[in-house]
C-alpha cells in the first residue's frame, strides 16, 4: 500500500511517500526549486519521493492532500460577509485566486498528478483530510506513544486554529477547537509584521530577539488584545488586526496601542522592538502553558505531541515540558504546513483505511528526520568534479579526524552527509558547523558566513549521552525543537556594568564556557545527537571531544539567509564558494577554500531574496 501525502498552494509545499505505515520518504519543494518557502504543486519533491521507494506514479494506491480547499473557501467568503463592504480590496483579490484555482483544486491537482506519470487517478482514490487533523496525524503516528493527546496550534487551517486530539493505536480524534479569527499563530505573526519582520517567515526571529528584551507590554496585550482564560482558551479583540479583510496584519489601533507604526524591514532595530517581542513571546508561553495543563487534567494522559507552526516556537516547548504537566512531550520535527503533507498520508493510512498500527522500537517513526535525497560516493565525486571543485577524497576515520581537527582550530564547515533532513532545522545532514567555545564564533558565523541579522543564536548539536553535563535538560531533543538553559557552573555571570548595556550590546558578552550557542539569556536550542539516527555527526561529535573534551558543535543550517537549505552536493558546493566557510565535508570528500579555483567564487550575500 503506497500513500503520498501532498501540501501545497499557500506555502511551504511538500510531498511525502509512506508505504504500508512506514515513511520511505519526505521533502520541501524549496529545496529543489532553490526558491524559499515554495508554495507550487511539489512536483519535484513527489518525483523525489517516488525515486527513493524504487515506484512510479502508477504503483501510487492513493493521494491525499493536507486540507480541505471548500472550506477554506467558505471561510473566505463568510469572513468577508461579516465585515462588508470593508475588506472588499482583500477579497476582491483572493477571489480571481480562488475561482481560477482552488475551487477546482481537485481537478488541478489530478491533472498535477497526471503529468507525473501519465496514469489518471481515480476519484475515490484522492482524499482531502482537514488541515488540523493533517497536523494532529504528523505528530501522533509517528511518535514513540501508544496513547497520547494531540495539541495543534498554528495561523489558520479551513477555520481552526488550535486543536486538542487524542490518539489510541491507529485511533486519532479531535476534541477541541478554537476557531478563526482567534489564533496565537496569528497573534504571533502580527508582532513578527510590526516589529518589521516577514510573516509566516520571520517568526523565529523574533523568538531570537526575545531574550535581548524585557516583557513590559505583557499586561498591555493580556488587558487589550487576547482574552486569555484560565484554560488556555483565549479570544483576540480584532480592532487591532486587520488581517480578515485588510492587507496587513494590524490596525491602526495596534498602532495606536505600542505608540508607533509598525518598523520597516531592514530599519535599525530599538529596544521597544526587543521588547515587543519578549512581551509576545511571553504571552504564547503562558497560553501554552495554561492549554497543556488544561488538556493534561482533562485527558488524564501522560504523553503530549505537538504540531503546528507554533510547535516550532522550541522556547514555549521547553517550557511546557519544565512545567511537567506531561510526563513526555515529543514534537514533529516538520511541524508547520510542509508536515502536513505526511500527516495527510498518515491520515489516510491508519484512519481512512484503518490499518493497525505498531509502534517502532527506535526513538520514533521519522527516522531522524533524515527522509530526504541521498548521494552515493561515486554520484558526489562527479557533481563535485563537474562544478569545479578540487577535492580530496578520505575513509570515513581520516575524514572524521581532518574534520574535527580542523574544528578545534576555530575553522567553520560545511557538512553534508547521508539523507537531506525534513523539516525547517539541520540536523546534521545538511549544516554548517563550529567550535562552540569561540568566543567570535556566533558574530561571524551571522555576519560572514549566513549573512543575516548579528542578534540570530546559534544551536548547540550534544552528544545524547553528554546533554545533562551541560545543559539543565535530561532527555532527548533529536530535532532541535526544545530550549534548555546551560548548566550553572559552565555559566560566566555578567558584571553590573554588562548587564546594563542595550539589548544586542550584550550580544559580545561572553556568558559561557561555550559562548557561541549559549544566548543572552544562558538558554540554548538543543538537539541531541544519537548513534543510531546520525553515526557518522556522532562520530564526529565523539572525536571533537575526544580532541577538546567538549561534546558539542555549533549547528546551523547549511544555507545563507533567504537560501533554502542545501540539497545537492552542486547547491553545497556553490554556497561554500559564495560564505566565508572554511571546509566543506561532502560524502567522504574533504574541500578546503584554499585549494578552490578564486574564479568560481561567488557574491552570494545578494543572491537570495531576504526571508
Amino acid at each position: 500500500m503506497l500513500i503520498l501525502g501532498i501540501s501545497a498552494f499557500y506555502h511551504d509545499s511538500a510531498a511525502a511517500l509512506v508505504r504500508d505505515g512506514e515513511i520511505v520518504a519526505a521533502a520541501q519543494e524549496e529545496r529543489f526549486t532553490r526558491k524559499k518557502h515554495d508554495s507550487d504543486f511539489p512536483a519535484n519533491a513527489i518525483n523525489y519521493c517516488l525515486e527513493a521507494a524504487e515506484a512510479t506514479a502508477d504503483d501510487i494506491d492513493y493521494v491525499a492532500f493536507y486540507d480541505k480547499p471548500f472550506i477554506k473557501f467558505e471561510r473566505l467568503l463568510e469572513t468577508y460577509l461579516a465585515i462588508a463592504p470593508r475588506g472588499f480590496k482583500s477579497f476582491s483579490m483572493a477571489l480571481p485566486v480562488w475561482v481560477k484555482e482552488k475551487l477546482f483544486q481537485k481537478k488541478l491537482l489530478r491533472d498535477e498528478i497526471s503529468e507525473l506519470g501519465g496514469f489518471k487517478l481515480p476519484d475515490d482514490r484522492l482524499l482531502f483530510g482537514e488541515h488540523h487533523l493533517s497536523h494532529a496525524a504528523s505528530a501522533f503516528y509517528p511518535s514513540p506513544f501508544q496513547e497520547a493527546a494531540v495539541l495543534t496550534a498554528d495561523g489558520v487551517g479551513e477555520w481552526t486554529t488550535t486543536s486538542l486530539a487524542v490518539g489510541r493505536g491507529q485511533e486519532l480524534e479531535i476534541q477541541r477547537e478554537i476557531h478563526f479569527p482567534h489564533s496565537l499563530g496569528l497573534l504571533y505573526s502580527a508582532f513578527t509584521y510590526y516589529t518589521g519582520f516577514k510573516v509566516n517567515s520571520g517568526e523565529y526571529k523574533v523568538m531570537g530577539l526575545a531574550p535581548y528584551g524585557n516583557p513590559v507590554y505583557v499586561q498591555t496585550i493580556l488587558d487589550n488584545v487576547i482574552d486569555l482564560k484560565q484554560d488556555g482558551s483565549f479570544r483576540l479583540d480584532m480592532k487591532y488586526f486587520d488581517y480578515c479583510g485588510g492587507l496587513t496584519m494590524t490596525s491602526p489601533a495596534f498602532d495606536t496601542l505600542f505608540g508607533e507604526p509598525p518598523r520597516t524591514p531592514e530599519a535599525p532595530l530599538e529596544q521597544r522592538h526587543m521588547d515587543l517581542a519578549a512581551s509576545v513571546q511571553a504571552v504564547v508561553e503562558e497560553a501554552m502553558i495554561r492549554l497543556t495543563r488544561s488538556i493534561a487534567a482533562e485527558t488524564g494522559l501522560k504523553n503530549l505531541c505537538l504540531a503546528g507552526g507554533v510547535a516550532l516556537n522550541c522556547v514555549a516547548n521547553g517550557k511546557v515540558l519544565r512545567d511537567g504537566a506531561f510526563d513526555k512531550i515529543w514534537v514533529q520535527p516538520a511541524a508547520g504546513d510542509a508536515g502536513g503533507a505526511l500527516g495527510a498520508a498518515l491520515s489516510a493510512y491508519y484512519g481512512y483505511l484503518g490499518n493497525d498500527r505498531e509502534i517502532s522500537d527506535a526513538m520514533d517513526a521519522m527516522q531522524g528526520a533524515y527522509l530526504g535525497p541521498g548521494y552515493e560516493q561515486s554520484d558526489v565525486e562527479q557533481r563535485l568534479t563537474a562544478a569545479g571543485a578540487v577535492f580530496e577524497v578520505f575513509d570515513d576515520e581520516k575524514l572524521v579526524d581532518e574534520a574535527a581537527s580542523a574544528l578545534a582550530t576555530e575553522n567553520a564547515l560545511g557538512w553534508f552527509q547521508g539523507r537531506m533532513e525534513f523539516g525547517p532545522r539541520a540536523l546534521g545532514g545538511r549544516s554548517i558547523i563550529a567550535d562552540p567555545r569561540s568566543p567570535s564564533m556566533q558574530k561571524m558565523l551571522n555576519l560572514k558566513v549566513k549573512y543575516r541579522e548579528s542578534f540570530r543564536p546559534f544551536a548547540p548539536a550534544v552528544l545524547a549521552d553528554d546533554v545533562a553535563d551541560w545543559f539543565e535538560h535530561d532527555t532527548e531533543s533529536p530535532y532541535m525543537l526544545m530550549v534548555a538553559d546551560v548548566r550553572e557552573e559552565r555559566r560566566i555571570a555578567m558584571t553590573e556594568e554588562q548587564e546594563a548595556l542595550f539589548g544586542i550590546e550584550k550580544l559580545n558578552i561572553p556568558r559561557s564556557d561555550i559562548p557561541a550557542i549559549t544566548h543572552v539569556d544562558y538558554s540554548a536550542r538543543l538537539q541531541t545527537v544519537h548513534e543510531e539516527t546520525n553515526p557518522m555527526f556522532h562520530e564526529l561529535l565523539s572525536a571533537f571531544k575526544g580532541k577538546t573534551g567538549c561534546p558539542i558543535l555549533v549547528n546551523t543550517s547549511f544555507n545563507v539567509r533567504g537560501e533554502p537549505i542545501v540539497c545537492t552536493p552542486e547547491d553545497a558546493f556553490h554556497c561554500f564558494m559564495g560564505t566565508e566557510l572554511d571546509m566543506l565535508v561532502v560524502g567522504n570528500c574533504l574541500l578546503r577554500k584554499e585549494n578552490q579555483d578564486p574564479k568560481l567564487k561567488q557574491d552570494y550575500k545578494d543572491a537570495f531574496e531576504l526571508d
